[in-house]
């Protein structure tokens, strides 16, 4: 069993369980997470013993767990982490996006799938929304399941359009009412409308949408 426990940060309000089998991963995903003041990794685990026994000590708000983490199975890697953590969300990194595995782990509870090719971007943005937003799940699919974007991309109106852009860089609701002088009701109105035009199920899924649109520019 493999566990590294890390410093505490001030200020933090999102605490993280980082799960991964290879270490480069592990340390990639702190380096990211750790220039966020809001974010406190309170541990990283390298198998699901692992994983279950710190989700058990730490109770953290989210865990970011690989999808091939070694030991039991997925499925029972996140009952373990459930029964240890009941409360934690799980968000869950992949290297592909099998329409079965993520039906699989949606029906268990998983709060996000991201592909391990996701900007940073995406990953911080997903961490938010699981925490903050009102969407069920956060999946981020691939780049040939993006290009499938709807027809209805075209009538996305100016302000729907820049309300995507300033999302795409992982502001809040209430950053973007701030940035373009809306209410906040009325910036959830338009993100309603952008995911019904789009056929999108989440905030990243029509952000990356509208990037394989080129109606917002990539992500970096």
């Amino acid at each position: 069993m493999s566990i590294v426990h890390a410093p505490q940060a001030e200020k933090a309000t999102t605490s993280i369980l980082v799960v991964d089998h290879q270490t480069l991963v592990r340390e990639g995903l702190r380096a990211i997470l750790t220039t966020r003041p809001e974010f406190h990794i309170v541990g990283e685990a390298a198998d699901s013993s692992a994983a279950a026994s710190l989700a058990g000590e730490k109770r953290p708000d989210v865990v970011l767990l690989d999808v091939d983490t070694p030991g039991k199975s997925i499925a029972e890697t996140i009952r373990m982490i459930r029964k240890a953590s009941p409360l934690s969300e799980i968000i869950t990194l992949a290297d592909c996006d099998e329409s079965e595995t993520v039906r699989e782990l949606l029906d268990l509870g998983v709060r996000g799938y991201l592909l391990k090719n996701s900007s940073q971007w995406a990953l911080i943005a997903a961490i938010y929304n699981v925490q903050h937003g009102n969407e069920s799940a956060v999946l981020l699919v691939s780049r040939s399941s993006i290009n499938q974007a709807s027809p209805a991309t075209k009538s996305l109106s100016p302000i729907e359009i820049s309300i995507l852009r300033l999302a795409a860089k992982a502001m809040t609701n209430g950053q973007i009412a701030v940035r373009l002088e809306l209410s906040e009701a009325v910036v959830k109105k338009h993100l309603r409308n952008v995911f019904a035009k789009l056929g999108a199920v989440s905030r990243l899924d029509a952000v990356n949408k509208a990037v394989a649109a080129r109606l917002v520019p990539s992500l970096p």
